[in-house]
């Protein structure tokens, strides 16, 4: 099981991290969200308190959403809202996308659709960091995902999808998001960056709160 923190009582929320994070990005949020939904969040595999990877062992996002699944299942979380940060948003989608009726709501935070969705001075940044730690965590985000504009349309839960107006993800990314997704709601928060509004930060629950009821 993934290690993950249980807190509150009501509606259930999942909350999933971004790469090479833990759920202590949430820190800001988890005290206000628990006072009225169940909030259960994640440390993906290979990241905070969950089974570190093998040597070796390569980290995908279908393993991940698979293990989220898994979670839900163990703590009988039926239809929560998932709220997902970055690598986490992509979680969030795939799971949306595969199984249509095990989520109620999704909010995606600067996720992107595939590799070049993010930045090219990021990207070759990443590339560069790669060759010299091969770390299997930037291998992940230099080769995945590929979600196509047919996967997409799959997702048939509410869905509102986040990013800042200085995001290392492409707004042309974010916005295909949103245009591919049906009835998706997108919110540009302006003057954030990828990071800012959601990582140990205050202002994520005025965005989601009107959203997740």
């Amino acid at each position: 099981m993934l290690f993950h923190t249980d807190d509150g009582t009501g509606p259930a929320v999942v909350l999933v991290h971004g790469n090479g994070e833990d759920h202590t990005i949430f820190d800001k949020l988890i005290p206000v969200l628990s006072t009225n939904h169940r909030v259960v969040a994640v440390d993906l595999r290979g990241h905070g308190q969950s089974r570190p990877l093998d040597k070796g062992e390569a980290l995908h996002y279908q393993d991940m959403a698979d293990d989220v699944l898994e979670l839900m299942d163990e703590l009988n979380l039926e239809r929560p809202a998932l709220v997902g940060f970055s690598d986490g948003g992509i979680v969030g989608l795939l799971i949306a996308s595969q199984h249509p009726d095990r989520l109620g709501k999704l909010v995606a935070m600067g996720a992107n659709s595939n590799p070049d969705g993010i930045s090219g001075n990021v990207r070759r940044g990443m590339k560069i960091a790669w060759f010299f730690t091969r770390s299997p965590k930037l291998r992940l985000m230099l080769d995945e995902p590929h979600l196509s504009a047919d996967d997409l349309a799959k997702i048939t839960v509410p869905t509102l999808l986040l990013a800042g107006s200085k995001d290392l993800i492409r707004e042309t990314d974010t916005r295909f998001l949103a245009r591919s997704i049906p009835n998706a709601q997108l919110k540009i928060v302006d003057g954030e960056d990828h990071m800012s509004y959601v990582v140990h930060s205050e202002k994520l629950y005025p965005l989601i709160a009107g959203f997740l009821g």
